[in-house]
């Protein structure tokens, strides 16, 4: 699912206005999209901490701050990224580069992730999935999207397709939750909320190396710059109480939820769109033994498994990764 601060990975979330700002320069729509009609785009990008790039913007989406990036030419047939639990956009930096020459690429902190904010009320699969197509709404997007998922953003994914199949062209699945009962230590004892509450209050440099540390193979990949950002968005105030809603409702101390995966799979399998499963054989996270079950439900799918590489291929083996979802897309596009 793709981090927590006991073990996994950074984020954010704050408490959001019940109203929606009225902004200048809402998108315009691009041929086969309507208009944006589920909130507002801001013109401005950066956020109150000044650290989004320069290219992010942030949408109000029913009220709710919400980061966004948006890459490559609009009129080009649409990407959809989905990072992790308790992750940001930032975790696709290689992908807008290599896809936005030919493709509208689009990623957004999922609700109380990365720097947007939290939205009220329990959060669910499909709460998380219609605020991203709300998203998709806001920015005049609805045409077919390739939608991106790594971790818990696979399974988003794939929730997405099964409400609203006709905008999902196709699924790449990234050391994705949903296709095994087994999970990371850390991401069991937070959905203990009592205990995780104690093991969240630990903002430490310490806590943050732990977090990105249990996310790749090799240690190299953990760069001052990843636990900066990690500390900056971990102290967002609706961080902890998000990531302990997800973490509880995805599954126990006994391993993921064997109901919202079977159900899932079995209607995402049962559309028969192209997809592609790809995996770290050090993932310590989702272990690699989840492929294996992945072959079993979805056999119209292509996989692939990347050696030395833990719960992030599209960091740890950047340019392999965005070969391989590169060739998949274009044939996914030459078929159609």
């Amino acid at each position: 699912m793709s981090g927590a601060r006991a073990g996994l990975g950074p984020s954010s979330g704050t408490v959001a206005s019940d109203s929606v700002a009225s902004v200048p320069g809402s998108a315009a729509p691009v041929p086969g999209s309507a208009a944006p009609d589920a909130g507002s785009v801001e013109t401005a990008p950066g956020s109150p901490s000044g650290s989004a790039a320069p290219d992010d913007g942030f949408l109000r989406v029913h009220g709710i701050r919400v980061r966004y990036r948006d890459e490559g030419a609009r009129e080009k047939p649409p990407v959809l990224l989905l990072h992790g639990i308790g992750r940001s956009l930032e975790d696709w930096e290689g992908l807008y580069r290599r896809l936005a020459s030919d493709h509208r690429v689009l990623s957004v902190d999922l609700p109380g992730f990365g720097l947007s904010e939290r939205t009220e009320g329990r959060y669910s699969m499909e709460s998380m999935a219609r605020f991203v197509l709300a998203a998709l709404d806001t920015l005049g997007e609805h045409r077919p999207l390739h939608v991106v998922g790594n971790s818990l953003g696979g399974a988003v994914a794939m929730k997405v397709s099964t409400l609203e199949p006709q905008r999902v062209r196709s699924l790449v699945l990234v050391n994705s939750a949903g296709f095994g009962k087994e999970v990371t230590l850390a991401l069991r004892i937070l959905a203990i909320r009592p205990i995780g509450r104690r093991l969240m209050k630990d903002k430490s440099r310490k806590a943050a190396y732990r977090t990105e540390r249990s996310l790749f193979y090799d240690k190299k990949f953990v760069t001052e710059e990843r636990l900066d950002h990690a500390q900056e968005v971990g102290r967002n105030p609706g961080y902890d109480e998000v990531l302990l809603d997800v973490a509880r409702h995805l599954g126990t101390f006994r391993g993921v939820r064997r109901r919202w995966r079977t159900q899932l799979l079995r209607t995402v399998a049962a559309q028969q769109k192209p997809t592609l499963v790809v995996w770290g054989d050090e993932d310590r996270v989702l272990p690699a033994s989840h492929l294996e079950h992945a072959r079993t439900v979805f056999p119209h799918a292509e996989f692939h498994l990347f050696e030395k590489c833990g719960h992030m291929p599209q960091i740890e083996r950047e340019e392999e990764f965005d070969a391989l979802v590169r060739q998949f897309i274009s044939g996914v596009e030459a078929r159609s």
